[in-house]
């Protein structure tokens, strides 16, 4: 990721890189308790990788995942590669790629009443598509990482184990760890993260498009 920014980021694009760090840092501290000792929240990994693109927001992601980790013990140092590759690549990656995959041409609306309309109402059109696609994206890409979190969480018992048998770290097998889980992100954060995506787009798209450069 360091090596495509160098590529393809402009010295003008740093401050919105640090920004978007600091969004991601914040909206990741809203944490909610989870069973297991584990915690649930919004990442705002989609919209960053919209607004900056997706390599910068990999180091975007990251910057914010090891702060918290290193400044107040939020998600841990040791899982930093762990929470790093979950949200700031795979989810990020993921939910990226369905925005702009349903943001494309290969999913515009083809209706009669498009192809009179004027300027503005195509613009309408690709702008809906957009947020659709971003909205679901979030939703996908704040899913899968909590499922990669929930299975990295739940093969633990049987990759570290003490002579006793007992397990070393997390003690849940997949059967809880993966419930206990996404349950909450499926039918709560996911949902926050979508929601939270499309207003902060649709008002950035309303007000300052030209910062969208993903």
């Amino acid at each position: 990721a360091s090596k495509k920014i160098k590529e393809i980021l402009k010295a003008s694009q740093v401050p919105r890189l640090a920004l978007s760090a600091a969004f991601s840092f914040v909206i990741m501290m809203f944490n909610v308790p989870l069973p297991g000792g584990t915690t649930g929240h919004a990442t705002g990994a989609t919209l960053i990788a919209i607004l900056i693109g997706p390599w910068p927001a990999v180091i975007a992601l990251s910057i914010a995942l090891i702060v918290q980790a290193i400044i107040f013990g939020d998600g841990g140092i040791t899982a930093i590669g762990a929470n790093c590759f979950n949200i700031a690549f795979a989810g990020m990656i993921t939910g990226y790629g369905i925005y702009k995959l349903i943001s494309s041409e290969k999913f515009k609306v083809k209706s009669s009443k498009f192809k009179n309309s004027d300027t503005e109402t195509r613009r309408s059109s690709l702008s809906t598509r957009h947020l659709i696609g971003a909205g679901i994206g979030a939703y996908v890409g704040i899913n899968l990482g909590a499922f990669l979190t929930a299975v990295e969480l739940g093969i633990q018992p049987l990759l570290h184990s003490g002579t006793d048998g007992r397990p070393l770290y997390s003690p849940f097998p997949l059967s809880i760890t993966i419930p206990a889980i996404m349950l909450e992100h499926i039918f709560l954060f996911g949902i926050i993260e979508a929601v939270v995506t499309v207003f902060v787009l649709l008002y950035i798209k309303k007000s300052h498009p030209e910062l969208i450069g993903g």
